[in-house]
């Protein structure tokens, strides 16, 4: 049952009442005439004034009617918008929807369904572009079917790559172009208004992540604060709030204008310490380090930071395939990869890794890059979130988290694959680096402590969308957020309604008064 037609039934259920009152009023009347047997001649006895009386009530009844009626649409519209987040290790397609009606309110984009893309990001396409743009015909496909025929033309398609291509770009121009426009050509095909593909910055990606998690929260209306966004992906991580201090470098602040308020934001992306990358950074500088030990085709690497037990034979540029890291001339073609289980060794690499011993500014994160103290709330979302809930530390104390991670980075590796057979080999053998580097990049990287450990929420979704970069970038080009706080009406939509019948009833209630005081004024005149 709609709103509308519970309104409807309560309208008239209204007239029925006051309809009953009117026909009560007047027995009640008739009979104290007869008690009295009194005959008097009383014009508010007459026809005209008693239809005069119920047309006056007939006509507040349906002005009220039309007040509810008319703000609730009988079929709600809705318009859509389609975002592609390419990313270094995979594509996603998000579809969102909003009503029509209301474009310009908070809180009212939704996400309607997401799509990941078989196979990885399009920055591994670099030798096979055409691979890219044919990899995305599955995903929107099913955009076209989601989405209603009558609004495909009319709904936006946007494209926007992340670390993967910018390292491709740092270390391939003409390819990452070619693969751009392998997917630009693909998307032109469907008939959906394309709105182009390109390579977003560090900054924007943290911006717009920032801008999704407070709008779907509901915190861009609010005075009481905003929450802090952190993103962890495959090639960077980025980390955006409002501090508490100036900002000391301008390549890390931004302002919004959003619903009437101003936000200096604190941002800062670092390319290369996305989780793969910085796996093959933490690889890198142990391979430098490690002597050689033998005559034969291949280097040992016992690496504190996989289970004891495990072990995998992986080739020279497998490692160092990525611009993130120089090139390093090693003597042998494969590297054998031999956990050992030390969750503290493995910390103690990882912080080779984040180079804090360099500062040029007040404070500092790591790089030398200035960072002022974290403050608030955050929320931590895409792998922050992935791989704490899968070893189901998202709520645990910073101590505790530690002394848990310690223990499932010792389990044999055996035990660890029997557990999780559903599970790729390739994923679960980095759990225990990706969980320990997350750790060491909040903790001696972004400067958390114990104290506000806590203060860390690690998310995948707020409400039915999921956090991240992609409906920020959407509501930022559609101008779907106003500069300028929205005008509000005088009063609610509800209180408007109840005012009215508020006013009607007394309005009711005073001719009821009028009737009967002119009545017994009439009747008490003719008795003496």
């Amino acid at each position: 049952m709609t709103v509308s037609s519970i309104c409807v039934k309560g309208i008239i259920f209204c007239l029925h009442s006051i309809t009953l009152m009117f026909y009560q009023a007047c027995m009640t009347f008739f009979l104290l005439r007869n008690t009295q047997e009194v005959k008097v001649k009383n014009p508010w006895h007459r026809p005209f004034v008693i239809f005069l009386a119920a047309f006056i009530a007939v006509g507040i009844i349906t002005m009220v009617a039309i007040s509810v009626v008319q703000n609730k649409p009988l079929h709600q519209k809705y318009k859509y918008g389609i975002v592609l987040d390419a990313g270094s290790s995979h594509t996603s397609v998000f579809i969102y929807e909003w009503p029509a009606e209301k474009e310009n309110n908070t809180g009212m984009v939704r996400q309607k369904h997401t799509c990941n893309v078989k196979g990885k990001g399009i920055s591994s396409y670099s030798a096979n572009p055409q691979g890219a743009g044919a990899s995305l015909q599955e995903c929107m496909e099913e955009a076209k079917q989601k989405i209603p025929a009558h609004r495909h033309l009319e709904t936006p398609v946007y494209l926007g790559a992340t670390a993967g291509m910018r390292l491709l770009r740092m270390e391939n121009e003409e390819a990452s172009d070619k693969v751009l426009n392998s997917v630009a050509h693909s998307l032109k095909r469907y008939p959906f208004s394309y709105q182009g593909a390109r390579i977003i910055s560090g900054q924007e990606e943290g911006a717009f992540g920032w801008i999704t998690v407070n709008y779907l929260s509901e915190n861009l209306k609010k005075p009481t604060g905003t929450l802090g966004a952190l993103d962890l992906g495959g090639a960077s991580t980025q980390i955006t709030f409002v501090p508490q201090q100036n900002i000391e470098s301008n390549d890390n602040s931004i302002d919004f204008r959003l619903y009437g308020n101003d936000y200096h934001l604190y941002t800062h992306s670092f390319l290369c310490y996305g989780k793969d990358q910085a796996l093959k950074l933490s690889m890198g500088k142990k391979l430098e380090s490690t002597p050689k030990v033998d005559e034969t085709d291949s280097i040992e690497l016992r690496d504190p930071c996989f289970h004891p037990g495990y072990n995998f034979t992986r080739t020279v540029p497998n490692v160092f395939n990525t611009p993130c890291m120089k090139e390093v001339k090693l003597p042998k073609e494969k590297v054998f990869h031999v956990g050992l289980g030390n969750w503290s060794q493995c910390q103690q690499s990882i912080r080779k890794v984040l180079n804090t011993s360099y500062c040029p500014y007040s404070r500092c994160s790591f790089n030398g890059v200035f960072q002022p103290s974290v403050y608030g709330k955050f929320g931590a979302f895409s792998a922050f979130f992935f791989v704490m809930d899968f070893l189901n530390l998202t709520s645990d104390a910073l101590a505790s988290t530690k002394q848990r991670l310690a223990t499932y980075c010792s389990t044999p590796w055996k035990k660890i694959v029997e557990n999780y057979p559903q599970i790729k080999e390739k994923y679960l053998s980095e759990y225990c680096f990706s969980a320990t580097y997350i750790l060491t990049l909040l903790e001696d990287g972004y400067n958390f402590t114990s104290n506000n450990w806590k203060d860390i929420r690690f998310i995948k979704k707020i409400g039915d969308s999921d956090a991240g970069w992609t409906l920020g970038y959407m509501l930022n080009l559609t101008n779907m957020i106003p500069a300028e706080a929205p005008d509000t009406p005088l009063m609610p939509y509800g209180g408007y309604v109840s005012f009215m019948i508020l006013v009607s009833l007394l309005i009711l209630l005073l001719l009821v008064y009028l009737y009967f005081r002119r009545s017994t004024r009439t009747v008490q005149k003719d008795i003496i």
